[in-house]
């Protein structure tokens, strides 16, 4: 049976309580420290205390991250200031930081493409900027952390067709089937809604399917444990529900976003 254990708690105390090397599987997206309006939150810290921060809650991810475990991280930032997950990564990354930097994947949110007929479509979640500077910032990275670099991965999990049908013979890591790594570009646009306090009650989230893709490819038969440090409405939660992921963790602060998260996994459990 599965057991979702959503808690309203900071994640770092919560965190804390947890056993060494318990987690197979961490995905979550922190606050970026731009000036979102959370409820229970101020996403308005100075950018060093922000950082120190994000170092503090990672090093307890990092302690009870299991050996072969795989440690997700969405971050995004602002046209004006393009070097924050960048900044995070490498804090991450140092020697105090511990973690290797396996991939970085692209969360691309919206895009255009023009065909070979020269017809321009765009497919996505377009937010405009008004800006005589900047492009509008139309992707968001997810940074792919482990404690070794050499974790083994579900490739195929994600694989998409070859375009080219000749390569299937031509290439001999194929083994004759149709199917290739997707590659480290994931366009995963936001689902339509038409009423955001009813349907999206939390002004930053990514969809269910980018949480899911994460649980894919680090091989979703291989995540017993999971943890999400800054659960929000519960995705991770929902996505792991979906994976069969038979043990979910999640912290949340803020009630109103727990409640939400609750009730999206048809859960009364109270912490």
């Amino acid at each position: 049976m599965a057991q979702f254990d959503l808690r309203q708690e900071d994640c770092v105390e919560g965190m804390s309580q947890l056993a060494d090397e318990s987690v197979d599987l961490v995905v979550t997206s922190p606050p970026y420290n731009l000036g979102i309006g959370y409820g229970k939150y101020s996403d308005r810290q100075d950018r060093q205390s922000y950082l120190r921060w994000c170092r503090k809650w990672a090093a307890q991810v990092r302690r009870i991250l299991t050996l072969n475990g795989s440690f997700f991280l969405n971050i995004g930032s602002a046209p004006s200031n393009p070097m924050l997950p960048h900044e995070i990564a490498i804090g991450l990354t140092s020697t105090s930081g511990g973690f290797v930097l396996q991939n970085t994947i692209h969360w691309i949110k919206s895009i255009t493409i023009e065909d070979g007929k020269a017809e321009v479509c765009s497919y996505g979640h377009f937010k405009p900027i008004s800006s005589k500077r900047f492009l509008n910032d139309c992707h968001e990275y997810i940074f792919h952390f482990t404690k070794s670099g050499r974790v083994e991965i579900d490739r195929l999990a994600l694989g998409v067709p070859y375009q080219d049908k000749s390569n299937i013979s031509r290439w001999r890591h194929t083994r004759g089937n149709d199917l290739r790594c997707r590659g480290n570009t994931w366009f995963v646009p936001y689902e339509t809604i038409q009423n955001r306090q009813r349907e999206r009650p939390h002004p930053a989230t990514f969809p269910v399917q980018l949480a899911e893709w994460c649980i894919k490819l680090h091989g979703a038969s291989r995540v017993r444990t999971m943890l999400d440090p800054f659960l929000g409405i519960g995705n991770s939660a929902v996505a792991a529900q979906r994976c069969g992921v038979k043990k979910f963790t999640g912290f949340e602060i803020d009630e109103t976003y727990l409640a939400e998260a609750r009730r999206r996994l048809g859960t009364v459990r109270l912490q």
